[in-house]
This record gives C-alpha cells, sequence and structure tokens, in this order.
C-alpha cells in the first residue's frame, strides 16, 4: 500500500483545491490531481483512504474514454510523460492520480440522474410521494428501480449542502435551451453507463455528472461514474425493501451515522478497518467494471 496524499504542492503553479482533487491553472489546460481525500456529509475527514485517488483518476479516465465518442469531455491525458515541461519535475506526486484536460466555464449545477430510490431520494419520497417536484408512483419500496430514471439537479454549492433544483429553478438558473440539453446528455450518459455497469455486475443506482462549455462545446468534466460520485451496489445480492451493500463511500457514511458524531466539525477519526475496508471496495469497484487491475 502506497502512501496517501493528502495535498500536493507544486511550488510556482496556481492551485484552487477541492474536497478530493487539487487544480492547477496551466493557461488554457488545467491539471486535476485527485488526492486521497474523502468527503462525507459535507466535510472533508481527517484520515485519507490509500490510493483513492489513483483509483478515482483510472475510473474516470476509462469511462471518459469509453464514452467520449458520444459525450464529449475534457480529458487530454492522464501519461505523466504527455504533460506540459512545468509540471513535470513533480511527476511523483501527479503519478496515477492527474488528469491533464481542457479548461472550460463550468455550469454551476450538479446533474444527478436517478435509476433507483435510494438514499435522499428515498427519503423524500416517503414524506411527499416525489423527488425535486416529480411525482412518483405510491406503494415504492427502498433501492426500488424507478420506471424511468430521474434528472434532479442540484446547486453546485462552494460550501455547504447542495440544494435540490425544480425544472423551473433550473431554467431560471441557465435558461430553457441548456437545461433542456443537460437533461437530455444527463439521462443518455446515464443510460449508456448504467447498461455497461450491469454487464459487470454493478447497478449504477444513481449518478451525477458536471459540464463545462469548452471552446462553445458542452462537455463533460470532473469525474464520471466513480464510487466518489455515484451509488454503485452488487446486481447479484440486489433486494429492493432495504438499503443495498455498495462499494462506493456508503460505508464510510454508514459508519459515521452510528459513531455518535454530530455531524458539526471536527468530523472524527476513522477506524482501521474503516479505512482498509473502503479501500478494498473502491479496488473491487474498478476491477469488477473495468476488468482490470488498477496500478498502484
Amino acid at each position: 500500500m502506497n502512501k496517501s496524499i493528502i495535498e500536493t504542492d507544486l511550488p510556482g503553479l496556481p492551485r484552487r483545491s477541492g474536497k478530493v482533487r487539487d487544480l492547477y491553472d496551466l493557461g488554457d489546460r488545467l491539471l486535476m490531481v485527485a488526492t486521497d481525500r474523502i468527503s462525507a456529509f459535507d466535510q472533508i475527514l481527517p484520515d485519507p483512504i490509500p490510493d483513492k485517488g489513483k483509483i478515482l483518476t483510472a475510473m474516470a479516465a476509462y469511462w471518459f474514454k469509453l464514452t467520449g465518442d458520444d459525450f464529449p469531455n475534457h480529458l487530454i491525458t492522464t501519461e505523466v510523460e504527455d504533460f506540459p515541461v512545468e509540471v513535470k519535475p513533480y511527476a511523483s506526486q501527479l503519478r496515477g492520480r492527474s488528469m491533464l484536460v481542457k479548461k472550460g466555464t463550468v455550469i454551476p449545477v450538479e446533474c444527478v440522474v436517478r435509476g433507483y430510490l435510494a438514499g435522499s431520494g428515498w427519503q423524500e419520497y416517503q414524506k411527499k410521494g416525489e423527488i425535486c417536484g416529480l411525482k412518483l408512483p405510491a406503494g415504492l419500496q427502498e433501492s426500488d428501480k424507478l420506471p424511468e430514471p430521474l434528472f434532479t439537479p442540484t446547486t453546485k454549492a462552494e460550501v455547504g449542502h447542495d440544494l435540490p433544483l425544480t425544472r423551473g429553478e433550473l431554467v431560471n438558473l441557465v435558461g430553457s435551451e441548456l437545461a433542456a440539453k443537460l437533461e437530455e446528455m444527463s439521462l443518455a450518459l446515464y443510460r449508456t453507463g448504467a447498461k455497461k455497469a450491469e454487464e459487470a455486475g454493478i447497478i449504477i443506482a444513481d449518478t451525477k455528472f458536471e459540464f463545462a462549455w469548452v471552446e462553445d462545446e458542452l462537455m463533460v468534466v470532473d469525474e464520471i461514474f466513480t464510487p466518489d460520485s455515484s451509488r454503485f451496489w452488487p446486481l447479484a445480492e440486489y433486494q429492493p425493501g432495504k438499503s443495498q451493500p455498495s462499494f462506493d463511500k456508503q460505508y464510510i457514511r454508514d459508519y459515521l451515522v452510528t459513531s455518535g458524531w454530530d455531524f458539526n466539525p471536527p468530523a472524527p477519526n476513522l477506524p482501521e478497518a474503516v479505512i482498509t475496508k473502503t479501500r478494498e471496495k473502491y479496488l473491487e469497484a474498478y476491477e469488477r467494471l473495468t476488468g482490470k487491475q488498477v496500478v498502484l
């Protein structure tokens, strides 16, 4: 197991850090570096998950390459040897966990697609019989497959919680034409990924996408179909009517719910067993979905 990288440091290059990734501005391109940080309940946890950044990068790159012909994305390369000369001195930090990507104007919306009734969607359905203003049939159970995948966008908050957006609110935010395009692309991309994943024995219960304008073209950016952005369930163990075992950070969320933490900072440390099990789940998700072993 490699030493965890909690943050990167490339002196002289402008850096902006998100919950998981460090972004370096290289002029007309960006360098996205996935650290081993992990967040839950909108907070970065004090303990990293070893190799997580490498697994996320390999997973996102796999899906970007697989879907890129039909859904344009911002990936240029993951090969350090092909990175600009100014970042090559930091190859040891970057190898396996970095993507050189096209730079664009990010649309401030998290494009969530739900294929199954889980998480906050299940909670809202129990209270209102709907999700984000979309009415659903009565009598659905937890983890049921929805009649059709639902597009349930949220705000993209820099800090704190993302907030659900109704269709009307989305239109007010980005305009009717772009709102329709985001929905169309998100649903089509979800169906493509869900079909491929099911062939590998995994259900993608829900996921989220981000989009940006890159040289007047709408592109998929950030990451797609990773354990950080998606809810993965083993198909062979799927049983509606209860929560499902998963290959994502739900394992950490479940621990935190039972830990006694009140969800205010600071977040508690994770037991070594939870860290190890989470790493194993991320690795298994990658290996099942791609049929490959990630180079760590």
